[in-house]
C-alpha cells in the first residue's frame, strides 16, 4: 500500500511522549502516512488557605460536580450548565452536546484533594478533577481525562468557572473538550467529525465496521476494544486534538487515552482518492494491539507499523502492495538492512516514511507466510505485551534465534524490492 506526500504537512513531534501519543500512519503513498505535571498549573497557582474552609467548599463542590455528571448521564442540559457562571455556559454547553453525541453511558467526577485558593483573588478557587467515563457501551472500563476547575464562592454553593481543557502532555485536549460533533454509531465503532464533514459519517461509518472486523484479530493481550472510537480531522482539529504536532507525513495515529484503550484520528487533508478503508485497517489494528499502557517506540517500530500494515492490506497479494517502489528506491540507495533502526525521523521525506512501513509489512509478511498468522500475533505480544526483547520472543514463540530470522526478513525484502 502506497503512502503518499501530505502536501501541506504540519510541523512533527514524533512520539514526543510516545507512551501516550500511540502510533502514527504515514499518508498514502502516490506522488500528491493520576499524577500531577509539574509544569501544570494546577498545582502552582495556589496559596494556603484554612484546612476547615478548604475542606468543607471542597466538600460543596464535588456535590455540584456529582449533580452535573447526574444531568450529563439524563440528557439535563439545564442541569449540566446549572452549576456554572454564565459566562461558562456557552462551552459547557458545546462539551455536554458533543458528549451526549457520543453517547456517554458512564461520567464520574473524582476531585484531586482539597481546593487551592487562587492567590489575590478573594473567592476565587482552583481544583484539578479526573473525569472517568464511558461511551456508547455502560459496563466499560471507565477513561480517565484529568483538567482544572476554576471556581467561585457564592453563598453557601461554589459556582463553577472554567474547566479549562486537559493538557497536550496527557493526551490532550480531547475531541470533545474543544469541537463542536456530529457521529455515526454502529455495532463495533464510533466515528466523530466536525459538522463540515457530516455528510462523510456514513461512508466512514461503513469503512470502520469493516475495518474492525479485520482488527479483531489483531487483539493480542485481550478482547477487542468494546467500539473503536475514530476521530476525522479537519486541518484545525488535526492541528488541536491531542496537542496536535504530528509529523507531515501522517495521514492518522492511533493515541492511548487510558488503560487499555486508543482512540484512532484521521487526517481529512491526507487521504487519497481510494478513501480511508487502508487507513482505518491499520489504524484499528494499532487501537486492537497495542499494549494497554502504550508503546515507546524504538527498535520494534517494524513489528509494530508492519503489523498494522499486514492487516491493512487484509491478505492482498504481496506484489499489490503499493509502497513496494518505495522501498525499491530505499534499498537500492544503500539500505543497511536493519529493521531496529528502521523508524523515519520526524522530520524526514514521505518517500522515506513510506519506504519504512513498506519494509515493516514485508518483515511480517515473511514471517506469517513462514510461521502463520497466529503464531506472529505470539511473537507481537510477547514482543511488546510480554516485556521480552525481541530476541527473547523469537526463541519462544518461533524455538529459534531472533538473527537468522531477522536476516532472512531482510533477505525478503530486498528480493520483493
Amino acid at each position: 500500500m502506497a503512502l503518499s506526500l501530505l502536501v501541506c504537512g504540519l510541523p512533527a513531534v514524533l512520539l514526543a511522549d510516545a507512551a501516550e501519543r500511540g502510533a502514527d500512519r504515514p499518508a498514502a503513498a502516490r506522488p500528491a502516512a493520576g499524577r500531577a505535571d509539574p509544569a501544570d498549573p494546577v498545582d502552582q497557582a495556589g496559596q494556603a488557605a484554612p484546612a476547615g474552609r478548604a475542606a468543607r467548599l471542597g466538600r460543596d463542590l464535588a456535590a455540584q460536580l456529582d449533580r452535573q455528571a447526574v444531568a450529563l448521564r439524563r440528557g439535563d442540559r439545564a442541569g449540566f450548565l446549572a452549576i456554572a457562571d454564565r459566562p461558562a455556559r456557552p462551552d459547557l454547553a458545546r462539551r455536554y452536546a458533543a458528549l451526549r453525541a457520543l453517547r456517554v453511558r458512564v461520567w464520574r467526577a473524582e476531585p484531586e484533594g482539597p481546593p487551592t485558593a487562587v492567590a489575590g483573588q478573594p473567592g476565587r478557587w482552583r481544583q484539578p478533577v479526573t473525569f472517568r467515563y464511558c461511551l456508547v457501551v455502560p459496563d466499560c472500563r471507565p477513561d480517565p481525562v484529568r483538567v482544572q476547575t476554576r471556581w467561585r464562592e457564592s453563598g453557601d454553593t461554589p459556582v463553577l468557572v472554567a474547566v479549562e481543557e486537559s493538557r497536550a502532555g496527557r493526551t490532550g485536549p480531547r475531541p470533545w473538550e474543544v469541537s463542536e460533533l456530529v457521529t455515526a454509531v454502529g455495532p463495533r465503532s464510533v466515528v466523530a467529525t466536525t459538522p463540515a464533514y457530516r455528510g462523510r459519517l456514513p461512508g466512514l461509518l461503513a469503512g470502520a465496521e469493516a475495518a474492525a472486523q479485520v482488527a479483531d484479530r489483531f487483539a493480542v493481550a485481550g478482547p477487542p476494544p468494546d467500539r473503536y472510537r475514530i476521530f476525522y480531522a479537519g486541518r484545525a482539529e488535526w492541528r488541536r486534538w491531542y496537542g496536535g504536532g504530528r509529523p507531515r507525513w501522517t495521514a492518522g495515529y492511533a493515541v492511548t487515552v487510558g488503560d487499555g484503550r486508543h482512540e484512532v484520528v484521521l487526517n481529512a487533508a491526507a487521504l487519497t482518492a481510494s478513501g480511508p478503508d487502508e487507513l482505518l485497517r491499520h489504524e484499528l489494528a494499532h487501537a486492537a494491539s497495542l499494549p494497554a499502557a502504550g508503546w515507546r517506540g524504538g527498535p520494534t517500530w517494524w513489528l509494530v507499523e508492519g503489523l498494522a500494515e499486514y492487516a491493512a492490506t487484509d491478505h492482498a497479494p504481496v506484489d499489490r502492495y503499493e509502497g513496494l517502489d518505495q522501498v525499491h528506491r530505499f534499498v537500492a540507495a544503500g539500505w543497511d538492512g536493519r529493521l531496529a533502526a528502521l523508524a523515519p525521523a520526524d522530520d524526514a521525506p514521505a518517500d522515506r516514511a513510506g519506504a519504512a512501513y513498506g519494509i515493516g509489512y514485508l518483515a511480517v509478511r515473511h514471517l506469517v507466510d513462514r510461521y502463520g498468522e497466529q503464531r506472529v500475533r505470539d511473537f507481537f505480544r510477547a514482543a511488546l505485551s510480554g516485556g521480552r526483547a525481541v530476541e527473547e520472543a523469537s526463541a519462544q514463540v518461533f524455538g529459534e534465534p531472533w538473527q537468522p530470522l531477522h536476516d532472512e526478513c531482510v533477505a525478503y525484502v530486498r528480493a520483493r524490492a
